[in-house]
């Protein structure tokens, strides 16, 4: 595999570079489109102001052609599975949902199982909330010792996790038992897989098993693609990554092909391009942006010829159906934060016009 550098594109003012598309001309429905957009813009749109183009921006527009299903599919390479797992920590560490066991010592009032609480607190009599959240079960010990000592003198307090319902992952497309699985570890891709139960093997359509690559969606932005048939053959074990909690594993049939609408939607995740598939389509899809989101730069991102589109939603106001481009496969939609730190940070992650690869993906050859 070679990994695919992406490199940044300055404009004069130090700004990214923005690429003008050509419009795709495809009808659509301009009463549910203003709808949408006044709803988003009423809910705190900020402001649409316009960076310049380059020239060699703009005469970019060209690369843009109709859809082909390339013949090639990209996978993560070596060193962005590192990056993507992080820092390896066998402990487990709590979260909202799980349930503890609390024993203090000669104190049985105080004793008791506690359930974590969205806010990452249990609460005890007299002491009150003492947070435990993301801390392993005897560094919990530890902090409800000292809490309770400010009541109790010489108080001694232990932990046992007793319900592991926090660490989950959730594992779509064709496994036999798709839904929300639980580890009492960090569990790794195989487990995950293993859990979800076996390969549907055979048949044609919706029955048809996806045994060459899967996708492992963290947060809002950050994605990866595995090379599931090399994983599930030893070929090449570094794809068995080690899941974190809340992941989202997606198993798509072997002849889909998708667009991903990640950042600030209701819904972010991957979506089979159909045929005509537009900028507008996809964004429905997953929910349309949360009341957090920046409409005014939403960018939409084509990795495959390294260019990409800012895009104002309040633009569909101005009744302007050159915008609603068709995607192709592999297309990104991004909506950023509604907060200029934020959506920078986002977009250097997002956009390979920015300098960076998130997505980490290397051609197979």
């Amino acid at each position: 595999m070679e990994g695919v550098r992406l490199a940044s594109r300055p404009g004069a003012n130090g700004e990214a570079v923005r690429t003008r598309w050509a419009g795709t001309g495809r009808q659509w429905h301009g009463g549910l489109v203003l709808a949408l957009a006044a709803s988003v813009l009423t809910g705190g749109c900020a402001s649409r102001e316009r960076p310049t183009v380059s020239t060699e921006a703009r005469d970019r527009a060209a690369d843009f052609r109709p859809s082909v299903k390339p013949e090639k599919y990209s996978v993560a390479t070596s060193e962005a599975l590192a990056q993507f797992e992080g820092p390896l920590d066998e402990l487990y560490r709590l979260g909202p949902g799980d349930k503890i066991r609390v024993d203090v010592w000669g104190r049985p009032e105080l004793s008791g199982e506690r359930t974590v609480g969205p806010d990452g607190r249990i609460t005890m009599p007299v002491v009150g909330g003492i947070k435990v959240v993301d801390l392993s079960a005897d560094e919990a010990g530890a902090a409800i010792t000292e809490a309770v000592s400010r009541a109790y003198a010489d108080a001694s307090a232990t932990v046992a996790i007793t319900d592991y319902s926090a660490n989950r992952v959730l594992v779509l497309g064709r496994v036999a038992k798709p839904g929300a699985l639980h580890f009492d570890q960090r569990p790794t891709l195989l487990d995950a897989i293993a859990l979800a139960g076996s390969l549907p093997i055979g048949g044609i359509g919706a029955d048809k098993a996806a045994l060459t690559r899967c996708a492992v969606f963290r947060g809002r932005d950050r994605l990866i693609w595995i090379d599931l048939k090399a994983l599930l053959t030893g070929a090449n074990l570094a794809f068995n990554v080690r899941l974190q909690r809340d992941d989202v594993v997606y198993l798509p049939d072997a002849d889909d092909q998708l667009v991903y609408v990640m950042g600030e939607v209701h819904k972010p995740g991957a979506y089979t391009l159909t045929p005509d598939m537009s900028f507008l389509d996809a964004l429905a899809q997953a929910g349309g942006p949360t009341p957090d989101a920046a409409p005014s730069r939403i960018k939409l991102v084509r990795p495959a010829m390294e260019i990409e589109r800012d895009i104002d939603f309040g633009d569909f106001l101005d009744a302007r159906p050159d915008l609603n481009y068709a995607l192709e496969e592999g297309d990104i939609v991004y909506v950023p934060r509604n907060t200029a730190a934020t959506v920078g940070y986002y977009l250097q992650k997002i956009s390979p016009l920015t300098g960076m690869a998130v997505f980490g993906m290397a051609v197979t050859q």
